[in-house]
């Protein structure tokens, strides 16, 4: 599994605890091939907001992705859903932003969410769709904002 791992950490706001994609070798994701980014939460007091990042090209054939969320907080529990994310209109228009050949996504999965224990969350995503691999899918990754 080859993946490169792209961070915005050095330049993130005070309300942005983590923007993260991890870019998919060959835009193709496999059933095996989870993506894992560690989250570290200091309150939990405060309520965020979390997003799917997806970037995928014109050539991918469906309208929407289903994926598996893995929550697995610092004490090794673990929570998991399964989302489906609606991705173009019913004519086929992309509901992502395009730049070239390329749609990319930040969708909403979680509002107002309130971690359970402070300290480092693994996100692990996983492809649920029928095909393995799943193709033209660039790179999925996680965004964590605190809702103020």
């Amino acid at each position: 599994m080859s993946f490169l791992m792209l961070g915005l950490s050095s330049c993130q706001d005070s309300v942005t605890v983590v923007d993260t994609n991890v870019e998919l070798d060959k835009r193709n994701w496999s059933y095996t091939e989870k993506i894992r980014i560690p989250v570290k939460i200091e309150s939990t007091d405060i309520p965020y907001n979390l997003y799917l990042n997806l970037r995928h090209t014109a050539d991918y054939k469906y309208s929407n992705i289903f994926i598996l969320i893995h929550i697995i907080g610092p004490d090794g529990k673990k929570s998991t859903e399964r989302k489906e994310f609606k991705l173009a209109l019913p004519d086929g228009e992309w509901l992502g932003s395009g730049s070239g050949n390329t749609y990319s996504y930040q969708i909403s999965f979680k509002e107002n969410y309130k971690f359970p224990v402070k300290g480092t969350y693994i996100f692990e995503l996983e492809q649920n769709m029928r095909d393995n691999p799943l193709d033209h899918v660039s790179d999925a990754g996680i965004r964590v904002v605190k809702a103020l």
